[in-house]
């Protein structure tokens, strides 16, 4: 889970996973949006691959990215959880009885 917020941490691959939740994109259509480098943009690349919030497959000499939401609920979940987020509270369960 901390891989997937480290991922998120930074605002450049929160636009990332935003293009790719309307389609799957190559790395160079995606890179044409963000004013940096091609190495900076591969780094990028590499954290959301590490952390599973993307697929990457190549056509020919393209690399296309396709996002993989059930990582990111997964750990969203996880996160919720470990507070108590969306888990009955004990006084409710107690008033239940």
């Amino acid at each position: 889970m901390s891989s997937v917020f480290k991922a998120l941490a930074d605002p450049t691959r929160r636009r990332v996973l935003e293009l790719l939740r309307e389609e799957p994109m190559s790395a160079g259509d995606i890179s044409a949006q963000f004013d940096v480098s091609k190495p900076t943009m591969s780094a990028h690349f590499a954290v959301l691959k590490e952390a599973g919030l993307v697929d990457a497959t190549k056509q020919g000499k393209q690399v296309i990215y396709r996002i993989r939401l059930s990582v990111l609920e997964d750990a969203l979940f996880g996160f919720a959880q470990a507070f108590g987020i969306g888990a009955p509270s004990q006084d409710r369960q107690e008033d239940t009885k």
